[in-house]
């Protein structure tokens, strides 16, 4: 939230957008570009939002069915368990760069920083908090172990359930030519979907149980979004726009279905 710009108005350095530097495995500049600039700008437009299947999974029909694509539950699985690292491998693009990588030194510094910024993320987690906790080491390194995988597993999760479930739309790359800024809220509002829930259930996954707000809004403070909620449901019902929303199980559910039927070829489908 804070590298969204949420809480870039208080003009506090130490929570600012421009400072600010996560406890996480992508440097902080190269996620803001792949995120803030790419996911925002083309939400859910196949080919030009990278947040789309990542890179690795076919995520609409239109697609072209090519035999890769039976693997993808496994892949949608391994990308759980290793989350943090696959976003700063993500903001790297691979699929893109990794031919060419050897002749472009641009490629080169991103990966460099990615790979110190990973060092020193295992450096801290694995080594230096267990050797400072004296003879509690291993149980400090299980700890530390188990709660990276435990946010990588309720990461990957709320972030599937904001683009992934069944209903929510996707777009071809014509379809936003000559796009006006009216048709550019009307595609965040198709393209994301929210999870229902209590309060608590909010605050755990960073308010971004609210997709379709966040992604209306996105430089809003979070917790003002439960707030504008009835708000932003009135409009979608003035248009009669489906507003798609569930709760946690039943939008986990029905993203990993859709990962699952589109593995398959078109004729099986």
């Amino acid at each position: 939230n804070v590298m969204h710009g949420q809480w870039d108005w208080m003009r506090d350095p130490k929570i600012h957008s421009t400072t600010w530097e996560w406890d996480n495995a992508s440097p902080a500049d190269l996620w803001k570009h792949s995120h803030n600039e790419i996911h925002h700008t083309y939400t859910n437009v196949i080919g030009k939002d990278h947040d789309l299947g990542y890179g690795i999974m076919r995520v609409d029909e239109d697609q072209r069915w090519v035999p890769f694509y039976l693997g993808q539950p496994a892949w949608n699985l391994i990308n759980a368990f290793l989350f943090e690292y696959s976003i700063a491998a993500y903001d790297l693009q691979l699929k893109k760069n990794w031919k060419d990588r050897k002749d472009n030194p641009e490629f080169q510094a991103k990966a460099k920083q990615v790979i110190k910024k990973i060092r020193a993320q295992m450096t801290k987690d694995y080594v230096v908090h267990p050797v400072l906790s004296g003879p509690s080491a291993p149980a400090t390194l299980a700890a530390n172990l188990t709660a990276n995988l435990v946010r990588n597993l309720w990461t990957h999760s709320v972030i599937m359930c904001g683009h992934f479930p069944e209903g929510v739309a996707t777009f071809e790359k014509t379809s936003i030519d000559g796009e006006t800024r009216d048709d550019w809220y009307v595609r965040q509002m198709l393209g994301a979907a929210n999870i229902k829930g209590s309060p608590a259930m909010h605050v755990m996954t960073g308010n971004l149980s609210f997709q379709i707000e966040h992604h209306l809004f996105p430089d809003l403070p979070s917790n003002r979004y439960q707030e504008i909620s009835p708000k932003v449901k009135e409009i979608f019902d003035r248009y009669d726009l489906p507003y798609a929303e569930g709760s946690l199980p039943r939008q986990v559910a029905s993203a990993w279905k859709k990962v699952i039927r589109l593995s398959l070829p078109d004729d099986t489908i």
